[in-house]
C-alpha cells in the first residue's frame, strides 16, 4: 500500500502495515516508510 511520506515528500510504499481505528471510529492504516523508516499514516479503508 502506498502513502505520502512527510520526510521524503513523496508517495512511498508502506511496510509493517496495521489496520487501526481512530478515536472518531474511522478506519485507518499505520505503517513505516520503506525508504527512510518514518511513521506513515493513511486514513480510509485499506
Amino acid at each position: 500500500m502506498q502513502a505520502y511520506c512527510m520526510k521524503c515528500r513523496a508517495k512511498r510504499e508502506m511496510k509493517d502495515t496495521r489496520r487501526i481505528t481512530m478515536k472518531n471510529g474511522r478506519p485507518a492504516t499505520r505503517g513505516v516508510c520503506s525508504v527512510c523508516g518514518t511513521k506513515m499514516f493513511k486514513i480510509g479503508k485499506s
